[in-house]
């Protein structure tokens, strides 16, 4: 593991956690046909990655799905919901930039596996690195970092995850994925407020015999604040901050957290500068607001949640001004202020 972050780290690549694993969702597909045989090459296309296939473009032999993705879905489907998948992967003979199914299509793959795949299929020097014996030992010796981790693994985690940490970020704690990852960062914030509001002392027999029946004063009433269209995951706490679309949260219970407005701004920024300083002004206010409420309500905002481009939500964007002055917010109201992942 360490070799390949390593790795990932020397072709100047960011090194994030596994990505949020997708549920299933009541829905069919629409699948895209093709004649047999298509092929496609755009005039003047080149290839991304030096192992992309020789000729580099998609090349399509049946319909999808095709016969063998058919007989491998029913077979999937009778010990788990496979309603999802569009295609099964011919791991082998995927490369680079392009993606081939267990019936030959070859399709450019602008998913990438929910972007856990930043340098494609079948990078030679991943596989190089894999076949290490450092690799091998990891990956079959799989060791409970936070108790027994191997012999330099702080030189590792340096080396790697460190090198391309964002500034002033001096720590880091590895999780197993993003909606982990928030999970945590949501525990973190509410153990560091109740121990900033008990002054640093140790906890009551109330307090321990309450939050074994999931009641205050033990089990806090704190709240964290995110924002409309945001996603942070699809587990229980990170799933309440959560405010993308409502398949992630249908009949699902949820903790009554504040939820305030993320600013839609107008384009081309340069000719709507007034307005769009308008729109982020008010959310910024209501935000404020919002805080105060849940205060108000005894459930005190105990961090605000956030990213800096809502993509699952659509796309939205802010201006570096709004998430200074929002940090601000934060800080003056005794938050903490947890900046979440692009997805």
């Amino acid at each position: 593991m360490a070799a390949l972050l390593r790795r990932l780290s020397g072709l100047g690549l960011p090194v994030s956690p596994a990505v949020r694993p997708a549920l299933t969702k009541p829905a069919q597909h629409r699948f895209l046909s093709a004649p047999s045989q298509v092929r496609c090459n755009p005039q003047g296309a080149g290839t991304a990655f030096q192992h992309d296939p020789v000729d580099g473009v998609p090349s399509m032999v049946t319909a999808i799905p095709g016969p063998n993705t058919v007989k491998n879905t029913a077979e999937l489907t009778q010990i788990m919901d496979a309603q999802n998948i569009p295609f099964f992967v011919d791991l082998e003979k995927s490369s680079g930039n392009y993606v081939t199914d267990v019936d030959g299509n070859r399709l450019l793959d602008l998913f990438c596996q929910i972007s856990s795949l930043p340098i494609g299929y079948n990078h030679p020097d991943l596989i190089a690195v894999a076949k290490s014996q450092e690799s091998v030992l990891n990956i079959v010796n799989r060791t409970a970092l936070a108790r027994h981790p191997p012999g330099g693994y702080a030189a590792e985690v340096k080396e790697t995850l460190m090198s391309v940490a964002p500034k002033g970020m001096t720590e880091v704690m590895p999780m197993m994925c993003g909606s982990c990852a928030n999970e945590n960062a949501f525990k973190c914030v509410f153990m560091w407020y109740m121990n900033k509001t008990r002054g640093g002392a140790g906890f009551t027999v109330e307090e321990e015999t309450s939050c074994m029946v999931n009641m205050p004063p033990g089990a806090s009433n704190l709240s964290i604040l995110s924002f409309r269209g945001c996603f942070h995951g699809r587990t229980l706490g990170a799933l309440s901050a959560t405010r993308s679309k409502a398949l992630h949260k249908i009949d699902i219970p949820a903790f009554d957290w504040p939820v305030a407005p993320f600013p839609q701004l107008k384009y081309p920024l340069d000719k709507f500068a007034a307005e769009n300083r308008a729109e982020e002004q008010r959310c910024l206010a209501e935000t404020k607001s919002l805080m105060a409420e849940w205060s108000d309500k005894g459930m005190a905002v105990a961090g605000v949640i956030t990213e800096p481009i809502q993509s699952e939500g659509g796309d939205h964007h802010a201006s570096t001004e709004f998430f200074t002055e929002l940090r601000k917010i934060t800080r003056e109201a005794g938050a903490a202020f947890v900046v979440d992942e692009v997805q």
